[in-house]
């Protein structure tokens, strides 16, 4: 297994956004600021952000920007495929601008999420178990346990 945790540079940011703006102009919606930022804060993050932590980013740069604003463009931005969401309906979600198929750790203790590649898991779509009930497009691996940092910590205990 490989930790992907690293920072968004430059090049990769530009990317992101290009794909950006070329995903709004098909699905033939208005390249706004407030959207373009939303996007930014997502697309930038060297982690996975929820919605606060990306409402407090976009505030600094639009001030007058609303959480409803942030919500919405969020879903929109996820039904166009630019984002995904990670944890469950139940749980306070993240959201993830990274388009390389990759699977996640969660540390129940501190609350991290590491992205992480593993061909073993990328298989799971082939397994026999999983063509019997039909044909798989994609997997997604959510791993939630204690990170190596709150391992090495003996005072934190689990969420």
């Amino acid at each position: 297994m490989k930790a992907m945790q690293r920072k968004v540079d430059a090049r990769e940011l530009a990317a992101r956004l290009e794909r950006f703006d070329e995903a709004c102009r098909q699905a033939g919606l208005k390249l706004t600021h407030q959207r373009t930022e939303v996007f930014r804060a997502v697309a930038s993050a060297d982690g996975h952000p929820d919605t606060d932590e990306i409402y407090r980013r976009v505030r600094r740069r639009l001030p007058a920007i609303s959480l409803d604003t942030i919500y919405r463009t969020l879903w929109t931005l996820k039904d166009l495929g630019l984002i995904a969401t990670l944890g469950t309906p139940s749980e306070r979600v993240r959201f993830d601008a990274n388009s390389v198929p990759h699977h996640h750790f969660e540390c129940t203790i501190c609350g991290a999420t590491h992205d992480l590649c593993d061909p073993e898991l990328d298989g799971l779509t082939r397994r026999k178990s999983v063509r019997a009930l039909g044909k798989a497009a994609s997997c997604h691996v959510e791993l939630r346990g204690t990170c190596a940092a709150c391992l090495k910590s003996p005072r934190k205990k689990p969420r």
